[in-house]
């Protein structure tokens, strides 16, 4: 399932790849990709809302919210 990530702290390129090796070292993500303008993290995973949150904040930032990420087609 994709989700987006939505978070407070990161301001630069290094920010935001600090999140995505703290959630790519997670059994279950198959990917991320941050955008440290937008303020939010794309992940690929199967994992629970709790456990991305408790990573991304561990990694120094504070989540705002987690959604599913919607494609063009729904």
């Amino acid at each position: 399932m994709k989700k987006v990530i939505e978070v407070d702290g990161m301001c630069c390129e290094r920010c935001a790849s600090r999140a995505e090796k703290k959630l790519r070292i997670l059994d279950g993500v198959t990917g991320a990709k941050a955008n440290f303008k937008k303020g939010i993290i794309f992940v690929e995973t199967d994992l629970p809302d709790e456990t991305l949150a408790a990573c991304v904040t561990d990694a120094g930032f504070t989540v705002k919210e987690i959604r599913p990420r919607k494609g063009i087609f729904g």
